[in-house]
């Protein structure tokens, strides 16, 4: 380790000489769990810390957008925990009830069977089997990954308390009419077979078609453009501008609609825009949102041209036809009557696809339960604008708002078996009655349940409260709501955070469900390109796990976690971070060795040395900076103060100047190590939310207690020393010159050479001896020869670099270096010199120059330096 190493006593027999995190991981996890680390008391007095877990699908596995966010999240409530307060992270996990459905579908096809041949009450049972069975393997990967969740509090949101909350919410919006039935154009998936609302939508770009078909005939034509011929079957009516003077004499007119034994009326409606295509648009009511209220205002028949596997149903030659199949044979029709008037293929347009199956979607008209979302969304708007609720980064209320200002009613029903099915019964003469949990449910002829569930997001909506036991008044939801801060990905602001608010709002007396909404990134991989099995650049994080151990992916996540922007991550990125834990054991492992300890109180700044005050200034400095950072949520920031501090501050520097203090033995030594000792202790209890497990063996193992999870969060003294830290600056700065000097010379860095200090101009005298071995000098020696002398920062160092370095094959180097620098000078001077070319240039190219610019003169200063050091000859 050192070149005194043989000074050193004996290592310390409970800290092994490598950590290895397969060995102490899974041991370290469990013995917090028995221990009831991460239990929170509703009756403790002390002040409540509350996050919810976004919670999992319980048809999902650990992801890397997983384990960042758990990271972050894991790391905030331990530090709270430290902090004293009662901190609960909630765990559970959401039936999904989409994705749920499909999973156990795929398990029956296998079988040869649908969900049809069992029957909505034994499929649903299947799904029970299937979801105790082999759903939420995500439990156990969040404990690999060291999740302080409350695991006796874990919440499923189909069991019976949630499924309570759910009824219960459920009838008071239908109460209050803010719940009800209609029929309207809904997006609809032929594959699930389901209703799904806008923002499980996703829209791409596709190849397809665009015919111009000629409606009529002789002077009563029209010409309009489609995408979706097939939908033709269900025109009704052709729309033009009311101020189109080219079609003023046909509106109230009715033509031919082709390919069928009807006529549809031509209407006027502002809707139209008659700069595009030809001004004229057919309108397919049941199939298309705008259509739809264009025949609304017109009154005009909705025909249903598709049935729920997007099969054509209307009588005649396309019937039976699929969608896709029919779109192509009523062109070749159109065609064959002449009625095509141009075709665009291939024409790329956005078109919108399940997110659960990417089946494309079908606008389809439906009978569906809707959630009145006006003055919901109203009040959810208001909690953030007047300061009840934070959103963090502050410039993601903008798409807050955005959205949230301009909501349109929630369609929650879902045509699935899996799921809350809808409380509400049908009566034989057209009643409809809400039942609530404690409700007797309408019996008699006729009576019969919704056949529907809700969306999955109404479920989760409630997540904050529900899981505290509401609609009762427990001492949890008494303690712990509203929350202290959500942590959620940007990406799900609308899906899930909208609805949270609108229903913590609605249900909780006007209390919001959370004070701040912390909102990050996505994680991409290291080219800053979407993780996508398609792109074949999906990690699977237990893999790094397997690999580094999980504080190496934790703090590799943490380090890029910059508030609301995505997270570009590579393996080199988890390496290098494993390679901070193991640097971490090492140094902790060698102080312990050199005396190191926590015991007894903190010598007095009179007996410590200037080194000892600077790391201990340099220790309340960054307690009181991760602290700010922390508060701000600013996790990239934070971790890498922390990496800084650790690496460079108390291992690189403060270690390696303690050496010879340590190796010297008596008073100054035992000062040092308490310092030290300090310094380990709350470096390790700072770095323990972001990197757990092995501050948690090494903090225990140097100050002999229970655990660092239960551990007290680091205080800033208060002390600080300027004077210390200009001092040990200084040296550092001495340091550093020589050290470039001799690595631009070509000297390895352990490469001992004989060396002059002179340190009298300086406040370093005291540090003599741990300056030369920071620089490998040894004594001048009576043949020394000063080859090259080095002013530094007031201090003089020579060196004797005779038979060390081939100096004249070294100043030719630096010599054709320095021409090089000259000539990029010359040239990058010259090009800022032309008006010419700085008038035409853009900004970016001439701010590149610029750059180039100054580092030719920076390297020509520095090789001028290097050259004038070399001895003659």
């Amino acid at each position: 380790m050192t070149e005194n190493s043989q000074a050193q006593p004996a290592a310390n027999p409970e800290l092994p000489t490598q950590y290895a995190p397969a060995e102490v991981e899974g041991k370290l996890y469990e013995r917090w769990v028995e221990r009831g680390y991460f239990e929170a008391d509703e009756k403790s007095g002390k002040p409540p810390y509350t996050i919810v877990i976004p919670p999992p699908n319980v048809t999902g596995s650990l992801h890397l957008g997983h384990a960042f966010e758990h990271t972050i999240i894991d790391a905030l409530t331990r530090r709270k925990r430290m902090q004293g307060y009662e901190t609960l992270w909630q765990p559970g996990m959401d039936h999904a009830g989409i994705a749920t459905q499909n999973v156990v579908e795929r398990e029956l096809a296998k079988e040869g069977k649908s969900r049809h041949d069992l029957g909505r009450t034994d499929f649903v049972e299947r799904v029970w089997q299937w979801k105790e069975e082999s759903g939420g393997q995500i439990s156990g990967q969040m404990r690999r990954l060291g999740d302080g969740v409350a695991w006796s509090r874990e919440r499923f949101t189909m069991d019976e308390g949630l499924s309570a909350a759910v009824q219960t919410i459920f009838k008071r919006l239908f109460d209050d009419g803010l719940i009800y039935r209609a029929e309207r154009i809904i997006n609809w998936c032929p594959r699930c077979l389901t209703a799904i609302s806008d923002i499980e939508v996703e829209y791409q770009d596709d190849n397809g078609e665009l015919v111009s078909i000629k409606y009529g005939d002789g002077d009563e034509t029209l010409v309009v453009a489609t995408t979706r011929a097939e939908t033709m079957l269900g025109d009704t009516a052709v729309a033009v501008h009311p101020d189109d003077a080219r079609y003023a004499h046909l509106v109230g007119k009715r033509i031919k609609l082709p390919l069928t034994d009807r006529s549809i009326p031509v209407v006027a409606d502002e809707h139209v825009d008659p700069e595009f295509g030809t001004g004229a648009v057919k309108v397919t009511p049941a199939h298309d949102p705008n259509d739809f209220e264009i025949g609304r205002r017109h009154d005009l028949p909705n025909i249903t041209v598709m049935d729920e596997r997007a099969v054509i149903t209307v009588p005649g030659p396309f019937q039976g036809l699929d969608r896709f199949e029919a779109r192509s044979t009523i062109v070749a029709a159109l065609r064959a009557e002449g009625r095509i008037v141009a075709e665009k293929r291939p024409y790329v347009h956005s078109v919108g696809h399940c997110s659960r199956c990417k089946t494309t979607v079908e606008p389809r008209l439906s009978l569906q339960w809707w959630v009145k979302v006006g003055p919901l969304a109203k009040a959810a708007g208001d909690a953030v604008r007047d300061g009840r609720v934070t959103i963090h980064p502050k410039e993601m209320e903008s798409r807050y708002f955005a959205w949230i200002d301009n909501l349109n009613d929630w369609n929650i029903s879902r045509q699935l078996w899996w799921g809350h099915r809808i409380p509400v019964w049908h009566g034989p003469n057209g009643e409809t009655v809400a039942v609530g949990p404690n409700d007797e449910p309408p019996t008699g002829e006729g009576w019969s349940q919704d056949t529907d569930v809700l969306d999955t997001w109404f479920s989760s909506g409630l997540w904050p409260f529900s899981t505290l036991g509401w609609p009762e008044q427990t001492p949890s939801l008494e303690k712990f709501y509203p929350n202290s801060v959500l942590v959620t990905g940007y990406d799900i602001l609308f899906f899930w955070v909208a609805r949270m608010m609108m229903f913590g709002l609605y249900a909780m007396d006007g209390t919001p469900p959370f004070h701040t909404i912390a909102l990050h990134g996505m994680v991409r991989d290291e080219h800053g390109k979407k993780m996508s099995k398609t792109f074949g650049n999906v990690v699977n994080p237990l893999d790094w796990m397997d690999k580094y151990g999980a504080d190496a992916v934790r703090f590799t996540l943490a380090r890029g976690a910059n508030p609301g922007v995505d997270v570009p991550i590579g393996e080199d990125w988890v390496q290098g971070s494993r390679n901070f834990a193991n640097k971490v054991w090492n140094a902790t492992r060698f102080a312990m060795m050199n005396g190191a300890t926590v015991e007894g109180p903190l010598p007095d700044a009179s007996q410590m040395s200037a080194t000892d005050r600077w790391i201990l200034s340099r220790l309340n400095e960054t307690v009181a900076q991760v602290d700010a950072l922390y508060e701000d949520y600013q996790f990239a920031k934070l971790s890498d103060a922390l990496f800084h501090f650790a690496w460079d501050e108390v291992f690189d520097w403060y270690v390696e100047l303690s050496k010879t203090t340590f190796f010297a033995g008596g008073e100054q030594a035992k000062v040092s190590g308490r310092v030290l000792g300090e310094v380990l202790d709350v470096t390790l209890r700072l770095l323990h939310p972001i990197v757990p497990f092995v501050t948690e063996t090494l903090w225990t193992t140097l100050t002999g207690k229970e655990s660092v999870v239960v551990a007290d969060w680091p205080a800033d003294s208060g002390f600080r020393d300027q004077a210390a830290e200009r001092e040990i600056e200084h040296l550092q700065q001495v340091v550093t010159e020589v050290r470039r000097f001799r690595a631009d010379q070509g000297l390895q860095p352990g490469q001992k050479v004989p060396g002059r200090l002179d340190l009298s101009a300086t406040p370093l005298a005291a540090h003599e001896t741990a300056i030369r071995q920071l620089l490998r000098l040894q004594e001048e020696g009576d043949a020394f020869q000063a080859t090259a002398t080095l002013p530094v920062a007031g201090a003089t160092v020579a060196l004797d670099l005779s038979g060390t370095i081939d100096v004249p094959a070294e100043r030719k180097r630096l010599t054709k270096d320095r021409d090089a620098a000259e000539k990029e000078k010359q040239q990058a001077t010259a090009k800022l010199g032309n008006e010419a070319f700085l008038a035409k240039a853009p900004d970016n190219v001439v701010d590149k120059i610029r750059g180039r610019l100054a580092k030719a003169e920076a390297d020509i200063e520095r090789l001028t330096a290097q050259l004038a050091a070399l001895p003659e000859g």
